[in-house]
């Protein structure tokens, strides 16, 4: 064990070992420096070929753990802090040399647990398992301010077994998003993004989305169960995200007990949106979106219920909606917008779009048998 004691402790970027637990006690403060000597630059991560924000390398996050086994970052409510503010403005202004750090960043490792800690101010996410499995988040609070540039809470990346529970997560951009690689180096990395459990969490995204599917999906995502999550002042609260050269898939996902509060576009999903890395994208390696099952969701103070937007030649099918009721507010004329999309809807209001209006399904269908399926796998 590493025990950090009460008190203000500044440090620059570290790596932690296999077999190690990092404890912080409560009154205890990790402060990232804000020096950029003091953080390595490292090789971009090969799903996505070069870094997020800048073509290249990117700096190396605040804790690091490479390639471990059993490994514990906990303590008794004790702080993280990455002192952001100097890295939102490097970002603002395009002054960045390497794309921006995060707070704790595993990679390749396995039998992970992140728990009973306090992150504040990630320069850009704040907890990143990427190529890893069985990983455990629990009871974190993390926020950054909401004028933030494109700060994430939690990103579950390339990533398998992921159970995120009992956790506030207030953000700038996204409060949670799965991800699994980009464009042609996800597609040929090809590991997905799978068997995630989340419930019991409280998600606040100012300019994002509370739960966010992609863009960065070329792996694929499937098998998530989502329950028991109150998303709030956000401005949207479930979102998929995808565009052509993305390649992937987004399939067997189910949330369930959502309630939201002022968020302006309740369900989201667009085939055109995030950039590319470069020009060697193959245009034609369409995503595919199925099997999306969102049931138990009352929203009050909505402004948009659903803004769905598949892509021509490959629409979003399978879009399955079950007792929904959003309350919208006057803002916006426009409750439902949908193309390119098609699937199931029962006992919703407003009344869904006729794409979703499809009644030929029954109770057995597909669309229901999976919040069965999707629950004993996220749970094993």
């Amino acid at each position: 064990m590493l025990y950090v004691p009460p008190g203000k402790w500044l440090t620059g970027s570290f790596n932690l070992t296999s077999h190690l637990t990092l404890f912080l006690e409560k009154g205890a403060v990790l402060i990232g420096t804000q020096d950029p000597s003091h953080w390595d630059v490292v090789e971009p991560l090969p799903s996505y070929g070069r870094g997020l924000e800048v073509p290249g390398g990117r700096y190396q996050s605040l804790i690091n753990g490479y390639m471990l086994h059993d490994v514990v970052v906990t303590g008794n409510n004790g702080t993280i802090d990455g002192m952001g503010m100097v890295w939102w403005d490097w970002y603002s202004t395009h002054s960045l040399n390497h794309s921006r750090p995060h707070l704790v960043e595993f990679v390749a490792s396995d039998y992970v647990v992140v728990s009973n800690l306090t992150f504040l101010n990630a320069p850009a996410y704040s907890i990143h398992p990427v190529y890893c499995s069985h990983v455990h988040i629990q009871n974190v609070s993390i926020s950054t301010p909401p004028e933030s540039p494109y700060t994430v809470g939690i990103v579950p990346d390339s990533s398998d077994n992921v159970c995120i529970e009992d956790c506030i997560v207030a953000m700038g951009f996204d409060a949670i998003s799965l991800k699994s690689g980009w464009d042609e180096y996800g597609i040929a990395y090809g590991r997905p993004t799978e068997n995630v459990h989340i419930r019991r969490v409280q998600l606040h995204a100012f300019s994002g989305s509370a739960l966010a599917f992609g863009s960065d999906m070329s792996g694929g995502i499937s098998n998530v169960l989502v329950e028991h999550a109150h998303l709030f002042n956000s401005n949207s609260g479930i979102e998929f995200r995808t565009t052509k050269g993305r390649g992937g898939y987004m399939k067997e996902i189910v949330m369930s007990d959502i309630q939201m509060e002022n968020v302006h576009t309740a369900i989201a999903a667009t085939g055109n949106c995030g950039s590319h890395p470069d020009d060697k994208f193959d245009p034609n390696a369409l995503p595919h979106l199925d099997h999306i099952t969102l049931k138990d969701v009352i929203g009050t103070n909505i402004t948009i219920a659903g803004n769905l937007a598949g892509i021509d030649e490959s629409p979003f099918t399978n879009i399955c909606l079950s007792n929904i009721t959003l309350s919208t507010n006057s803002v916006s004329p426009i409750t439902w917008a949908c193309s390119n999309v098609s699937g199931f809807s029962d006992s919703v209001l407003p009344e869904p779009c006729p794409e979703l209006g499809n009644t030929s399904y029954d109770s057995s269908s597909s669309c229901f048998y999976l919040l069965s399926v999707s629950g004993k796998t996220a749970l094993q």
